[in-house]
């Protein structure tokens, strides 16, 4: 997978927050990560291929429980909402298709399903898009809404000769109606890591807000190695903005567990860490029950005891053991780490930042092993 949030530096951002001591822009994009707010739409008809893209979006099988259904028990003109089970406040909508009637009036269309509370928006096709799908489009972005994107769907039937057709006669489709950059972007629901899926998550990611595309990254499943990476990257920018908070506190050092930002964030930090790489027991029997394999064999590449279960006890026992080691480290390099307004209290900074980062380094190399196990397995 591409290297898909190569221009976002969400680490440099808080730092920058911090030096400007907007502590409460820190602290509104901690729980913005924590939570992963984010709400996507996907546009189309209700046809299998769309259900099971709903899924995969949200690491789940047809069979799983919360997955969207197909056939559909909606109305016909019924938005259908899909939470996630693992982040609930990142949720999928199902809109149905854009009307093939004409006359087509798109700003009627966009009013009536509200496209303007939706962060992310697919436009989801299976042959080849419809005119009237491309001035919803057009309309969407006179409204300065730029994460709308058309995705054409693979069916299982779907050869690459059939899928380049489907697009080349799509992008003439883009371009009779106006579309200065047209993009298609050709998606196996079932493989999400294959074909157009990373380009098309790259573009997303570009074109919303900088904690909003983090916060979608941290709700996805872990696809690839890669996207663990970036999780991991995000995850340690998120544990430096809540340890510039801890730090930040007070300006005399003080034990973490005793500061405002304590244990129990560094264990919601974890969890998330947790689900978001898919390492809790759900998410890997499910991952083995997806791709064929023994539960036992994924489960057993765990070496990390928080892979398996975060505890605040363990929590804990790794604070306490980073505020013994503060000793060796540099203190120029931790004056190089820490915001200028945490310095005078840089032991529950330290601290948090030296064990969590640790954890995380960890459990991502759990999950690494396990993604590679399921991708080798479906070769």
């Amino acid at each position: 997978m591409a290297d898909v949030f190569k221009g976002l530096n969400l680490l440099e951002t808080l730092k920058e927050s911090v030096e400007n001591n907007k502590l409460s822009d820190v602290r509104d994009a901690v729980e913005d990560l924590l939570i992963s707010r984010i709400n996507v739409a996907v546009v189309g008809d209700r046809v299998q291929e769309k259900a099971s893209l709903m899924n995969s979006l949200r690491g789940l099988a047809a069979d799983d429980e919360g997955a969207a259904p197909f056939p559909t028990t909606a109305d016909p003109d019924e938005v259908a909402g899909y939470p996630n089970p693992k982040h609930p406040d990142f949720r999928l909508w199902d809109l149905p298709p854009v009307s093939n009637t004409s006359p087509f009036e798109a700003e009627g269309h966009i009013n009536k399903f509200k496209f303007l509370r939706y962060n992310v928006v697919f436009m989801t096709f299976t042959q080849v898009i419809h005119p009237n799908c491309v001035e919803v489009f057009l309309e969407a972005l006179s409204l300065q809404r730029e994460a709308v994107y058309f995705v054409l769907l693979a069916s299982q039937t779907d050869t690459e000769k059939s899928l380049e057709g489907k697009r080349r006669a799509s992008l003439d489709v883009l371009k009779s109606q106006g579309v200065k950059i047209p993009k298609v972007y050709v998606v196996r629901p079932s493989t999400l890591e294959k074909l157009d899926f990373p380009d098309l998550l790259g573009d997303v990611s570009k074109d919303l807000p900088e904690i909003r595309a983090h916060a979608l990254l941290l709700a996805l499943p872990a696809l690839t190695t890669t996207l663990v990476t970036q999780k991991k990257e995000a995850f340690k920018a998120l544990i430096w903005a809540a340890a510039s908070l801890s730090g930040g506190m007070s300006a005399i050092p003080v034990p973490l567990v005793a500061s405002m930002v304590d244990s129990s964030v560094a264990v919601r930090i974890l969890t998330k860490a947790q689900l978001s790489l898919c390492l809790d027991d759900e998410s890997v029997q499910r991952l083995a029950r997806q791709r064929g394999i023994e539960p036992s064999r994924l489960k057993d590449l765990r070496t990390c005891v928080m892979s398996v279960e975060v505890t605040k006890g363990e929590v804990k026992k790794r604070l306490a053991a980073a505020e013994k080691d503060l000793a060796t480290v540099s203190s120029k390099l931790l004056q190089m780490a820490m915001p200028r307004h945490a310095r005078s209290a840089s032991r529950s900074f330290a601290a948090m930042l030296q064990a969590l980062n640790t954890a995380v380094d960890e459990m991502a190399a759990d999950a690494e092993r396990i993604v590679a196990a399921a991708l080798e397995e479906r070769k």
